[in-house]
């Protein structure tokens, strides 16, 4: 399919349009009855539909939006893509992180550029129907001639924006290394590709589709001098850093035990931290290191689900957004949420943060006792929740164009119909509120830079049979390389 981008595109006479135009999600506007007007893959007009300017009469779509919520198109800030392929295989179902990986390292040492091009693919269809427009991605192994340039060139065909990043692994099991050695690369070369991809696929301009950001992959499975030096390449070229990080007990013992320190001081030792590095996971974070990280603007993508999965944990998510840790969302590997539907993941998260605050001990407040549940349901709202999914992960990502709606800003947007089966008597009191607290509903048109890339919950950019079709197929071919 060919890709269209209409000079001009017409939201018009939404049910509401959910802005998130301010840092405080409570004193964002939330406007009833509103249009949009899109022109050059920008917002140039949001506002009542009796004010629109005479050119958006004549746009060349029109969307009737009076059955939808308008929200900014979500941001997901942490995703492995080439895991399509491995979801759900039996022998890693109830794995921890660590037991997790040893079982599937082996199977992803035969990837090869197909099963990469087309996994990234499944994996960005997934997240455009669930309301995502922008998406990273980690990719950390290469082997029989895998190259990120795989997975940038699927997702300039599918059309979605794009943080690709350059991950790594170098430290392999004969080293004192999780993975095994036949899966890591010579630190000489990843540094070398490093910069030729960064030379090559970068673009830092306002609105673009396509960032590289450099992501040695772990402590497990990285040296310490990768870490300076890719850090070093980095901001010499201007570009993000990013890693996992204090993702579940084992990681946090095995920095403990290798480095003689907790996560956070490992990161700050290595010049980890500021507003050019976001960290996944943070399960484990203490105050130490939250204070570190809301000190340097560093950011962290908040993964629910996969932490729920792998049985890593609670984040803890408020403390983070309390102190001014920048946090966003993330789905994760598909192989360890089996999922990548951002919106799902934002629902997870609210009710996670609920549940975790629900488990801490009584507090005595005025001469009162508190239990748990009295406290869990203002641990997170739904705005809060929404808002990591929309600004926070446009922040943690370091994009000021994406986000939130107001004029000017890239016209990245999701539109949910609210007069479904999902929203029957929820929508009529709160169509925000509805789209967290209700079954997590599909996208019913999701827009990048004012191309329409699902309509009426189909894609437009690409035949979504035959894709799964292949995707199976390579999947089924994986399992049985091993």
């Amino acid at each position: 399919m060919t890709l269209h981008t209409p000079p001009t595109l017409l939201i018009r006479n939404a049910r509401c349009v959910a802005t998130f135009d301010h840092e405080d999600a409570v004193q964002a506007r939330e406007l009833r009855n509103a249009s949009i007007y899109v022109c050059d893959g920008r917002i140039a007009y949001i506002g009542p539909d009796t004010d629109l300017p005479p050119a958006a009469h004549s746009a060349g779509e029109v969307i009737d939006a009076r059955r939808h919520l308008v929200t900014p198109g979500l941001v997901n800030t942490h995703h492995h893509m080439f895991q399509s392929l491995t979801r759900a295989m039996p022998a890693v179902q109830n794995a921890e992180l660590f037991g997790w990986l040893g079982g599937l390292y082996p199977i992803w040492r035969h990837l090869s550029p197909e099963m990469v091009h087309v996994s990234t693919q499944v994996a960005m269809a997934e997240l455009l129907l669930s309301g995502c427009t922008t998406s990273s991605d980690h990719l950390y192994i290469y082997p029989n001639g895998v190259r990120l340039d795989d997975s940038i060139e699927a997702a300039q065909a599918i059309g979605m924006r794009f943080v690709a990043t350059r991950g790594s692994m170098s430290v392999g099991q004969s080293q004192g290394g999780l993975p095994p050695d036949a899966v890591v690369e010579r630190e000489d070369f990843i540094l070398q590709d490093s910069q030729r991809v960064i030379e090559r696929y970068h673009d830092a301009s306002f609105g673009s589709m396509q960032n590289v950001a450099l992501a040695p992959c772990s402590p497990f499975s990285v040296s310490r001098d990768l870490m300076r030096e890719s850090a070093t390449l980095a901001r010499h070229y201007g570009v993000r850093l990013h890693t996992h990080l204090a993702e579940n007990d084992h990681d946090l013992a095995f920095s403990r035990e290798k480095f003689g320190c907790t996560p956070a001081q490992y990161a700050q030792d290595l010049g980890w931290l500021g507003p050019d590095v976001w960290h996944a996971h943070c399960v484990k974070l203490d105050d130490e290191g939250i204070n570190l990280f809301a000190a340097t603007r560093t950011g962290v993508a908040h993964c629910p689900c996969s932490n729920m999965r792998l049985a890593s944990g609670i984040a803890p998510v408020r403390r983070m957004r309390n102190a001014g840790v920048p946090v966003g969302l993330g789905v994760d590997g598909s192989a360890s949420n089996d999922s990548g539907h951002l919106l799902s993941e934002a629902r997870q998260a609210l009710l996670l943060a609920r549940v975790g605050r629900a488990l801490q001990p009584p507090e005595q407040r005025d001469g009162k006792t508190f239990f748990g549940c009295d406290l869990g349901p203002a641990e997170m709202t739904a705005r809060d929740a929404l808002a990591l999914a929309t600004r926070g992960g446009a922040e943690v990502l370091g994009r000021s164009d994406i986000g939130h709606l107001a004029v000017g800003m890239c016209a990245d947007l999701a539109l949910f119909d609210l007069d479904t089966l999902a929203f029957a008597g929820a929508a009529v009191h709160d169509p925000v509120a509805s789209l967290l607290l209700c079954a997590s509903a599909q996208a019913d048109y999701t827009i990048v830079q004012g191309r329409v890339l699902v309509r009426q919950g189909r894609l437009t950019s690409l035949e979504l049979e035959p894709l799964i079709a292949r995707h199976n197929a390579l999947a089924a071919q994986l399992a049985r390389l091993v």
